[in-house]
């Protein structure tokens, strides 16, 4: 096999996914010798973290969807997923949005392609149930909801009435709390603007198994969300679940029938389907990878984000979370080391210090720990909200006028109808994923 070291600038750099560590890699990775290609299904890169925004109305959805020309200069990017990852031959083939068969030769391989909704063995929930992980199931979500209302208003059946009116959240980690928070903010405003809804009780039970909302935050921030979503009406059921998802409603775990025509499934994500037939060793279904980022055996390939099982050097023997705040710094760090294989520069190993996480808790409230100074209220949402600004690549000004026209100014509540729901189905990877159905010569079928 021909080394990386071998080949002659500017060296072929293939970066596969365009999520917060593909697109962080390739910015570091613009000016250095290397010609940078990455290869996305979309010619954006997704701001997830203020999706639950882009449902409530508060923002445009083109605000978190950041061009990858704006955000990666320098970069060349190939439209298309990837069908097949020939380790031997150093390439990459590809299926563009037309059909057409395309393939990337590479000197270095960046694998990124993030991860997709996780489904649970729950009778009926693929079916009737509402991922969370991309735009169109964000428009979806929004249009979804003001229909359930819309419908309700009309309706002279108590009971089918009270059921459109009945929203479940199924996790309650960041994003269900996120989503739970800004959606029922959403419908009740709504519902005071009119007549026949006036009366009417709305809703939202947010559903987790874990002892306590936000669990990977500290139990004082979890307790300072908990207060706040409940204040507002909020149902919150921890050590809870559902066990079976139907056209009408949900069965929980503790026996309750909840009727419904709102699942909204955040329970988590799971890396994407790539590694799976790769042949390559795995953690906890993640691709392993050493300390450096690099494949184990496969020097001219890296990999990181929620694909990759990253050593956690802060915790021996265990590997980072799923989560933006590592993906961003795994990445600029893939680009160093990256560069270092190819003989700039030196090698770094990955550990990481938590700066603390937000969480966005709609209106005025939010949680927050910035280096481990917890807060609530006004001051956390200005910590929640400068963060979010600094993360964004680009659309800075737009997001913030977004914010301040929200503040001031009433949500319009119409219904596009551009994302229908078989268009967004909770049974198949996210529509946004990065790579689906990709083989290797020699490797398992």
């Amino acid at each position: 096999m021909t080394h990386i070291t071998d080949a002659t600038p500017p060296w072929r750099v293939v970066i596969v996914g365009a999520g917060f560590a593909g697109v962080h890699a390739a910015r570091r990775l613009a000016g250095r010798q290397v010609a940078v290609t990455l290869i996305n299904p979309t010619d954006y890169f997704l701001y997830l973290p203020l999706l639950p925004e882009v449902t409530a109305g508060v923002l445009d959805p083109r605000r978190v969807a950041v061009s990858l020309r704006t955000a990666c200069p320098g970069a060349r990017l190939l439209l298309g997923t990837v069908d097949r990852v020939d380790l031997p031959g150093h390439r990459v083939e590809f299926t563009d949005p037309e059909g057409g068969r395309r393939t990337a030769a590479y000197d270095c391989l960046l694998l990124t392609a993030g991860s997709v909704n996780k489904l649970l063995p729950i009778p009926g929930v693929a079916r009737h149930a509402h991922g969370f992980r991309s735009v169109a199931e964000a428009l979806y979500l929004r249009d979804h909801l003001l229909r359930q209302l819309e419908l309700a208003e009309v309706c002279d059946d108590r009971a089918e009435r009270q059921a459109r009116c009945t929203f479940v959240v199924v996790g309650a980690g960041y994003t269900g709390t996120e989503v739970a928070a800004h959606g029922q903010l959403l419908t009740r405003d709504l519902a005071r603007d009119r007549d026949g809804l006036r009366d009417q009780q709305i809703r939202w039970l947010l559903v987790d198994r874990a002892a306590h909302v936000l669990p990977e935050l500290s139990p004082r921030l979890a307790q300072t969300a908990r207060r706040t979503l409940t204040r507002r009406g909020v149902e919150i059921r921890t050590r809870t679940t559902i066990v079976e998802a139907t056209r009408g409603g949900v069965r929980l775990s503790n026996g309750e029938f909840v009727p419904t025509r709102s699942l909204i499934w955040c329970v988590g994500v799971r890396p994407d389907p790539l590694i799976e037939p790769l042949g390559l060793p795995t953690a906890n279904g993640r691709l392993t990878v050493d300390e450096y980022l690099s494949v184990p055996g496969h020097p001219e390939v890296f990999s990181c984000g929620d694909i990759a099982a990253v050593p956690d050097l802060t915790r021996p023997g265990q590997i980072t979370g799923m989560t933006a705040q590592h993906a961003v710094r795994q990445g600029k760090l893939a680009a160093r080391n990256i560069t270092a294989s190819l003989g700039l520069g030196s090698k770094r190993a990955y550990r990481h210090r938590d700066l603390g996480f937000v969480v966005d808790l709609a209106g005025t409230k939010a949680a927050a720990d910035p280096l481990g100074v917890p807060l609530a209220g006004w001051p956390a949402k200005l910590v929640t909200r400068g963060y979010h600004l600094l993360s964004l690549p680009a659309n800075r000004v737009r997001v913030a006028s977004d914010w301040v026209l929200d503040a001031v100014l009433p949500r319009q509540s119409v219904q596009f109808g551009l994302v229908r729901g078989g268009a967004v189905p909770l049974s198949t990877a996210d529509p946004g994923a990065s790579v689906h159905h990709v083989s290797v010569p020699g490797g398992p079928a």
